[in-house]
């Protein structure tokens, strides 16, 4: 859509992932995301720490109860979504803005870590998506009415053993 930001942050979760569900049973998760630059000082030969970025993300569906199963405080997570911007008046009648991370892709980050993937079943049947939870072979109807194996759920075809699970898509209600 025109006129959105779309950011990408990488940092560590501050926080683990809260899940929560809307009165029409859509699951939110919500988490708190800090990433610090770091800039090297050329005069002391050492890096510096820069100021800190702490950004409250949100993630719906199927995502959200993935997310809430799989991240975990510390963890170090790469985060993509939509800007948003958002002002209240607080108890003692102040005008506040904040910005938070409508949240479309969120994983972690292998620069340090390893990661088992697992692919979630539709509709959150498997129980949820997150690591190391072996699914069976699965399959889907393509043209012609044929099943297609899916490369994801299959490791005897040299794929992985999970993919990114998740649905997406609709309007979202708001907090």
């Amino acid at each position: 859509m025109s006129g959105e930001c779309v950011i990408t942050i990488i940092g560590n979760l501050v926080d683990e992932p809260e899940l929560r569900w809307t009165p029409a049973g859509a699951a939110v998760a919500k988490f708190r995301v800090a990433s610090t630059p770091r800039v090297f000082d050329k005069q002391t030969n050492e890096w510096k720490d820069g100021e800190g970025l702490f950004l409250t993300c949100s993630v719906w569906r199927q995502a959200a109860e993935n997310a809430a199963e799989s991240l975990q405080k510390g963890m170090r997570v790469i985060v993509q979504g939509r800007l948003k911007q958002r002002s209240y008046e607080d108890r003692e009648g102040v005008k506040r803005t904040v910005y938070e991370l409508d949240v479309e892709e969120v994983g972690p980050s292998l620069k340090s870590a390893t990661a088992k993937v697992t692919k979630a079943g539709k509709g959150g049947q498997s129980g949820g998506g997150g690591y190391g939870q072996g699914q069976g072979q699965q399959s889907r109807q393509g043209q012609g009415g044929q099943a297609q194996q899916d490369p994801w759920a299959s490791q005897a075809q040299g794929a992985p053993a999970g993919g990114w699970g998740g649905q997406q898509g609709g309007d979202e209600p708001p907090f």
